[in-house]
């Protein structure tokens, strides 16, 4: 069956660059996917979901940002109750205004496939303000400029290190990542987001970063774990499963391996301590 293209036309308001939508998805399974005549940017701001595309389906989590360039098909099914889903129509002139002036940024200009990354609870705080300033403000194209810079500068910061040339999948894949729903689940969590075998990502990475998928999760793990070992004051066993690893043993050995150190040692040598200003 040939997916239905949404239109432009049909869902921005005259005049606007722009336009956002909040909405509850229910768990009842798509019959179809769909497709869009324009980039759509979406969000998980409450509960999971299920995102369908032609070749898998994918989980998504609390603080999955998603971009989809037009003619990509998919299709959304929540799971529970308490779905919410913000979603952002970009018009097409203005992405082509934005295609012809922003350096290279993949999260952006990935083609082939849709886009994965992911805002912890600050960076959703964020978006959800310039949402919310969106939603208040002008649609027109000074407006959406407005909203989309800021979080492509900061999406920017939090690269793949993947080269230009690498497969667009694996760039998704490799952001995608970053959220713990699959970084928890280790190197079968990376597996799954690409829609190809384990071996052939597994080759795909050693070409592009010289890694293994396990190497490679392992990494955003303890880069994790050494934020939340300086950010709060969380028991080890507690930040080691927050990252997906029950070993406790295992997670002292992945920490040593990437810091030089004990969890237990860099948190005494980098948590700063709260100074109460003196009466």
């Amino acid at each position: 069956m040939t997916p239905r293209t949404l239109h432009h036309a049909d869902i921005l308001p005259p005049g606007a660059a722009i336009h956002l939508i909040r909405a509850s998805v229910t768990s009842a399974r798509p019959r179809a996917l769909h497709t869009h005549d324009f980039i759509e940017l979406f969000w998980v701001q409450n509960g999971s979901l299920r995102h369908h595309l032609p070749d898998r389906k994918v989980t998504l989590t609390e603080g999955a940002l998603v971009l989809l360039r037009p003619g990509q098909p998919h299709a959304l099914q929540g799971r529970g109750e308490d779905t919410l889903v913000v979603s952002v129509a970009l018009h097409p002139q203005l992405t082509a205004t934005l295609d012809a002036r922003l350096p290279a940024l993949p999260f952006w200009q990935a083609h082939t496939g849709p886009m994965q990354a992911h805002r912890d609870s600050r960076q959703l705080a964020d978006l959800n303000h310039a949402a919310r300033l969106l939603e208040h403000g002008p649609r027109d194209a000074l407006g959406a400029e407005a909203f989309l810079l800021p979080l492509l500068a900061d999406l920017s910061r939090h690269r793949t290190d993947l080269a230009p040339q690498a497969p667009d999948w694996l760039v998704a894949a490799c952001a995608a990542a970053q959220d713990p729903a699959v970084y928890r689940a280790g190197a079968a969590g990376l597996v799954a987001q690409t829609g190809q075998s384990h071996p052939h990502v597994s080759r795909s990475l050693r070409r592009w970063l010289g890694q293994t998928p396990t190497d490679y999760i392992n990494t955003i793990r303890m880069t994790q774990a050494a934020h939340a070992l300086t950010s709060d004051s969380d028991p080890l066993p507690m930040v080691a499963e927050a990252v997906g690893i029950a070993n406790l043993s295992h997670f002292h050995k992945l920490f040593r391996a990437h810091h030089g150190m004990t969890p237990l040692q860099y948190r005494q040598q980098f948590q700063r301590d709260v100074v109460q200003p003196s009466t």
